[in-house]
C-alpha cells in the first residue's frame, strides 16, 4: 500500500514507526485557518444521518468552521426521529442548516453518508442519482465499498469519492472535541482514503474534514483496508474480544475459584478498563508485563501463551469473513431481521448488575490482575498480529488494535457497563459485538484455560517475541501525537 501523498494545503510529517515510515498530518485549532482552502469551492457539506457519527462530526464541523461562509446542513429522513436531537444540537429549518436528506445532498458540494451501513447497502443508489456532477462523496466507513464490491458495482465515476475514519464511537469523537476546546489538538486520530479523485481537491477535502473534526493525527490507508480493519477491529479487542473475555473471567472467578462477586468484578471488567487500559494509553502493551512482580509475571506469561493462539484463530476467522464480504452480508440480514426483532440488551445479567455496585463504591487503587493481563493482552496482540500479516500499515494497526480499544471505548466500559460501551456504536458494530463475543468466551474458555490448568509451562518463543514485538516501539510514536485530554464522563 503507497502510504505517501502530497497536499497543497497542510503541512506533512514523516512518522517513523519501528521499521516502516509513514507521511502524516498532525492536526490542531491552529490548522482551522487553512480550512476554507482545503474546501474551496465548497459552499455547503450536506451530513447525511444521525446515528453514531453524525451527530459528533456535524457539530465538530459546524464549530470548526463558525468563522467561515461554509454551512454546514443536517439532511434526514421527514419523520425521522432523530429530526428532534438534531434541532436540539442547534440545527433548524428555519436557519438552512436541517433539511431533507435528498434534497441536501442535491444542493451540497461535499456530502458525507453517515447513515447506517445496512441504511446505505439499501439505498446507495438514490444516493447516487442525487449527488451533484463534480461533488464529493465522503465515508466515515469502507463498508458501502465492500457492499459494492460483493455485487459487483462502483461509485460513480464523475465524483470525489473520500473517506475519514474517526478511530474511535461518535460520542468520544464530539466529547474529546469539547473537552478539548483550550487543548490544541485534542481529540480522536482519524485515517484518511481517497478512492476517486476527478479534480485533484479530494486529498485536501479529506484532510480538512479530519482537521475540522479535530483528529490529532492523520495517517493515510484505503477504503478496501479501512473497512476489512474497521469491522474486524469491531468484533475483536475493540469490542467482541473484550466482552466476551470478562464474561469468561468474572465466571471462572465467581464459579470456579469462588471468588466474591464484586471481588471477581473488579478482577475481571476492573482492571482491564481501569489500570491495564490506562498503563497501555500512557506506556504501551509491555509496561503491564513489566510492572507486574515475580509471581504476577509468572501467571501472565502462562495466561498469554496459553490464550494468544485461541484468539488468534476466531481473530482470523473474523477477518477471513469481513475480507470476503460474508460479514458484511450478514450484517444487512441482521439489520432485516432487526427491523422485527430490535437488539436486546447485553447488561442485564448477575455481573453487570454486580457491576453497578462495584462503580458506586469505586476506588482508584485497583492493581493489574496478571491472569486477566495475560489473556487480554494476548489477544490484542493476535489482532495486531493479524492485521500486520494482512498487510496493514503500522498506524492503521496501532489505532485499530490499542489506541481506539484504551482511549476511546473501554472508558465507556469502566464508565456503565458493557452495553454503555457497546451501544454508543455502529450498528455493525453492535451487531458484531454480539455476534463473536460468544465466540471469544467459548474458545478461551475451552482451549487457553484448559491447558492453562492443566499446568503446562508458558512459550518462550511465544513470550520472546511479545517481548521483542516492533508494535511497542511504534506506539512509543504514536504516544509522541498523543492529545494531553483524557476522555472523562460526568
Amino acid at each position: 500500500m503507497d502510504l505517501t501523498f502530497k497536499s497543497d494545503v497542510f503541512g506533512t510529517e514523516t512518522l517513523k514507526l519501528a521499521d516502516t515510515e509513514e507521511l502524516i498530518v498532525r492536526g490542531g485549532r491552529d490548522k482551522f485557518p487553512l480550512l476554507v482552502k482545503a474546501f474551496a469551492g465548497i459552499k455547503q457539506i450536506g451530513v447525511i444521518g444521525w446515528g453514531s457519527q453524525g451527530p459528533a462530526q456535524a457539530q465538530n464541523l459546524r464549530d470548526s468552521l463558525a468563522d467561515t461562509a461554509i454551512r454546514v446542513k443536517i439532511g434526514l429522513r421527514p419523520g425521522s426521529s432523530s429530526l428532534a436531537a438534531a434541532r436540539e444540537a442547534g440545527f433548524n429549518e428555519e436557519a438552512g442548516t436541517l433539511g431533507e436528506m435528498h434534497q441536501v445532498i442535491r444542493e451540497s458540494e461535499m456530502v458525507l453518508l453517515l447513515i447506517s451501513d445496512s441504511a446505505q447497502a439499501e439505498h446507495y443508489q438514490e444516493v447516487f442519482d442525487n449527488l451533484k456532477p463534480g461533488a464529493t462523496l465522503g465515508l466515515s466507513h469502507g463498508f458501502l465499498l465492500g457492499y459494492l464490491e460483493s455485487i459487483g458495482k462502483y461509485f460513480p465515476k464523475n465524483v470525489n469519492v473520500i473517506g475519514v475514519c474517526p478511530k474511535g464511537m461518535g460520542p468520544s469523537v464530539r466529547r474529546l472535541y469539547v473537552q478539548g476546546k483550550q487543548v490544541n489538538g485534542a481529540g480522536i486520530n482519524c485515517s484518511f482514503a481517497v478512492e476517486q479523485d476527478i479534480d485533484g481537491k479530494a486529498t485536501d477535502q479529506a484532510l480538512g474534514w479530519a482537521v475540522a473534526v479535530g483528529a490529532p493525527y492523520i495517517f493515510k490507508t484505503t477504503l478496501g483496508h479501512e473497512f476489512r480493519s474497521d469491522i474486524f477491529g469491531e468484533r475483536g479487542i475493540l469490542l467482541g474480544a473484550v466482552h466476551g473475555i470478562v464474561e469468561m473471567l468474572y465466571r471462572r472467578y465467581v464459579m470456579e475459584e469462588g471468588r466474591d462477586e464484586k471481588q471477581a468484578f473488579i478482577d475481571s471488567v476492573e482492571t482491564i478498563t481501569g489500570p491495564i487500559s490506562k498503563t497501555i494509553s500512557h506506556r504501551g502493551i509491555r509496561a503491564v508485563y513489566e510492572q507486574l512482580d515475580g509471581p504476577g509475571r509468572e501467571i501472565f506469561e502462562r495466561a498469554y501463551t496459553h490464550a494468544y493462539k485461541p484468539a488468534f484463530d476466531i481473530l482470523l476467522e473474523i477477518y477471513d469473513e469481513v475480507s470476503s464480504c460474508n460479514e458484511i452480508r450478514s450484517v444487512i440480514m441482521a439489520g432485516q431481521r432487526n427491523a422485527r426483532f430490535p437488539m436486546g440488551t447485553i447488561d442485564g445479567t448477575r455481573m453487570w448488575q454486580v457491576g453497578e455496585k462495584v462503580r458506586a463504591e469505586r476506588q482508584d487503587n485497583i492493581a493489574i490482575h496478571p491472569f486477566t493481563a495475560g489473556i487480554y493482552c494476548a489477544t490484542m496482540m493476535a489482532q495486531i498480529d493479524l492485521l500486520i500479516e494482512k498487510g496493514h500499515c503500522l498506524s492503521e494497526v496501532a489505532n485499530e488494535s490499542v489506541i481506539e480499544a484504551v482511549d476511546s471505548l473501554n472508558p465507556y466500559m469502566h464508565h456503565k457497563g458493557v452495553a454503555f460501551m457497546v451501544d454508543n456504536c455502529s450498528t455493525t458494530a453492535r451487531l458484531g459485538s454480539r455476534k463473536w463475543a460468544p465466540r471469544f468466551d467459548y474458545n478461551l474458555n475451552q482451549q487457553a484455560l484448559v491447558d492453562y490448568d492443566a499446568g503446562k509451562p508458558a512459550n518462550p518463543a511465544l513470550l520472546n517475541e511479545f517481548k521483542t514485538h516492533k508494535i511497542h516501539e511504534a506506539l512509543a510514536a504514536c504516544a509522541n501525537l498523543r492529545p494531553s485530554v483524557d476522555i472523562a464522563f460526568i
